[in-house]
Parts: structure tokens; sequence; C-alpha cells
């Protein structure tokens, strides 16, 4: 018994961990938009490197991607529309 409730604590820290690091770090594609149309310009944004992606982000907010740079650091993280794993972030735009 002792053990098990060990194991259950130490998934819901784990779990708990989850969730403020995606509250910290995940930016959700009505941020996304938001941050779109209050400023413009580029966006550095997750993206889980599929077309349907990119496609459905293009129909909710405009914006498509730009550039994927090569030169910085290549860092893993949360797509901003699908919640997946991502590669590395793109630079996200709309066209004026």
């Amino acid at each position: 018994m002792r053990i098990q409730r060990e194991t259950i604590d130490s998934t819901c820290a784990f779990c708990q961990g989850i969730l403020i690091f995606l509250k910290k770090n995940y930016l959700g594609v009505a941020e996304f938009k938001k941050v779109l149309e209050e400023k413009g310009g580029f966006i550095s944004a997750h993206w889980d490197g599929t077309a349907e992606t990119e496609e459905k982000i293009k129909e909710i907010t405009k914006a498509t991607i730009r550039c994927m740079p090569l030169e910085g650091k290549i860092e893993k993280g949360i797509c901003v529309l699908t919640g997946r794993e991502s590669a590395r972030r793109v630079l996200f735009a709309k066209a004026y």
C-alpha cells in the first residue's frame, strides 16, 4: 500500500510539473492570433512540422511561415496549434 501511495504521489507531482511548464511556455493559438492582430510583425512560435497544421494556422490567423531560422538555438517545444511536440520555432507573419 505504501509503494502504491508513493507511486501515485510521484505521478501527481510529475503531472503538476508538466502543467506548470505548459502554462509558462505554451502560446496557444488564441494568444498567437491576438499578438498578430494587436502588434503585427513577426512572431516566433513552435510548429509541429505538418502541412495540415501550417494550413490550419493560416486559416485561423491569416499568418504563414516566413522563415525557418538556420542559426540560433534549436529548442524543442509544443506546437502553437496542436499541442504536439515541435522540434523548433519558425517565424510567422501576416501579409498586409
